[in-house]
């Protein structure tokens, strides 16, 4: 194998991984700056193949309409809204760049990524039920969340879910949520679109089975990165002024490399994940919704139980899941070594603080583990009473890294989201965690670029870049009723989804 190592190149900007951040934030930059120079570099064969491909993707298109995680009870008995008011500020952001592009003919076909599918939150129990409605009377007080509708009536609830009420107690107390303007997000399918177009514009270069194995800061600021053609087995040099790691479960280690201030104290704890997929087109057809529960006390958010309709490769299909497990990989084709090799002096105490605290999430994924396929159908069976072992097979989900960030205070905190670091001078950016991940991937690009591209990110040309990408830029669409009405109308008609009714 040929080891030679070539001089250096340079560009203006470097993404490292071909998952939806790099594609947002690369469309973003050509967008804003025309004249950049931009080079991709994947470490697989293809765009979008680890935390963006639709089988190993836990969420589609969240909007924080049916996911209980975002609205917990406080222990007054009230529920909080916030996050939830927030992540549906972000989907409608998402949307709008979407949109944007679609007019544009970037995007050429909306219904190959997204299309609509009611969203359903869904209980049982007394407890339950009360905290269900609670939610609803508290979110419906946001225009966001006008449209949703709820029930305790097992005549409506059998018309909207009639798989999930099927065979049920008719004693047993229940209740839901649903939201018509849900969505299904095939992010890969988006993903690959975005790619298949950047690709073609001046100045941009994709390359796959290429891995970083290096980054040093010079001392102008920029930075050279040694990559390895996997392929050919050649290194080379490339020298950019701005770097991105979206590299999922793989960001971390590379944050490390950097050697960044801002990267130091951070850890990840990898959770694996398994879906059951339904493999009987009858049951299949009989379900046509989103339908989440509440997850069990210990688990993490990711593992919050949904019965699952979605659109994957033109195919209708239905999922449950995901069942959660555990492997030291940080990526579904990672290594099994990243967890142990990820372990720094920096980082070894908050890590070690986070596991203490959460020794009921480590407990939980030890559960989850040791599951028979018996255990996996008594689960499944709280949702489909009715379902048969033969009619669902198990599939392999994706991995995920959940941050584990240092806290003056608390020490290791395991956070259950997604977290930019930047370094100061705004020269290299990392993204590390998950959900909500790719249905806020344009927010979360938004901020990236306020703190590091600051000497543009007020200029004129900028701003109003910004707001003909995303309308709502600057403001915040739970507070401006008016406009996020009007918005999330045209953008529905734009994309081909169900255009919300006026109240």
């Amino acid at each position: 194998m040929n080891n030679s190592e070539n001089t250096s190149a340079n560009t203006d900007v470097i993404l490292i991984g071909a998952g939806i951040m790099s594609a947002t934030l690369g469309v973003m930059l050509k967008e804003l700056e025309p004249n950049l120079t931009i080079q991709i570099f994947e470490r697989l064969d293809g765009a979008a193949a680890e935390s963006s491909d639709a089988w190993n993707n836990a969420g589609t298109g969240h909007s924080a309409f049916c996911e209980l995680n975002y609205t917990p009870e406080l222990p007054d008995g009230s529920v909080e809204t916030y996050k939830a008011v927030k992540i549906a500020e972000s989907f409608e952001e998402s949307k709008q760049f979407w949109s944007f592009l679609v007019q544009q003919g970037f995007l050429s076909d909306p219904p190959s990524f997204i299309k609509s599918i009611p969203h359903m939150s869904f209980v049982w129990g007394e407890k339950n039920v009360e905290y269900l409605r609670k939610r609803y009377e508290a979110l419906k007080k946001n225009h966001l969340f006008r449209e949703m509708a709820y029930s305790d009536d097992k005549k409506q609830l059998t018309e909207w879910m009639p798989l999930v009420m099927d065979g049920r107690d008719p004693n047993e107390k229940v209740a839901a949520t649903r939201m018509e303007i849900g969505t299904d997000v095939n992010f890969g399918a988006l993903t690959k679109a975005m790619f298949n177009q950047l690709k073609t514009m001046n100045g941009v270069d994709l390359e796959f089975e290429h891995e970083i194995r290096s980054l040093d800061k010079n001392k102008d600021g920029s930075w050279t990165l040694k990559v390895k053609n996997l392929a050919t087995g050649d290194n080379r040099k490339v020298n950019a002024k701005f770097v991105f790691i979206g590299a999922g479960g793989g960001s971390l280690p590379l944050l490390e490399k950097s050697n960044i201030p801002e990267g130091k104290g951070f850890g990840g704890f990898p959770v694996s994940g398994q879906w059951l997929k339904c493999v009987n087109p009858e049951v299949i057809k009989r379900h046509q919704a989103k339908v989440y529960g509440k997850a069990s006390v210990g688990s993490p958010p990711m593992s919050v139980p949904h019965l699952d309709t979605r659109m994957i490769e033109g195919k209708r299909e239905l999922l449950f899941g995901p069942y959660a497990g555990f492997s030291t990989k940080f990526l579904k084709s990672g290594s099994y070594l990243d967890l142990p090799l990820s372990i720094k002096a920096t980082n070894i105490l908050p890590m070690m603080a986070a596991g203490i605290k959460n020794i009921p999430l480590t407990k939980y994924l030890i559960d989850q583990v040791k599951q028979s396929p018996q255990d996996r159908l008594n689960a499944l069976k709280e949702y489909l009473p009715t379902a048969k072992m033969e009619d669902w097979e198990l599939e392999l989900a994706g991995q995920r890294v959940q941050v584990i960030k240092n806290d003056p205070v608390k020490g290791g905190v395991l956070e259950f989201g997604t977290e930019v670091v930047s370094a100061a001078d705004g020269s290299i950016a990392a993204l590390l965690g998950a959900s909500p991940g790719a249905s806020t991937a344009v927010s979360i690009m938004l901020d990236l670029l306020s703190r590091c591209f600051k000497s543009k990110i007020n200029t004129p040309e900028w701003q109003n870049k910004m707001k003909e990408m995303i309308p709502s830029y600057g403001k915040a669409l739970g507070k401006e009723a008016e406009l996020a009405i009007k918005l999330r109308a045209e953008t529905s008609k734009i994309l081909g989804l169900t255009v919300p009714q006026t109240v």
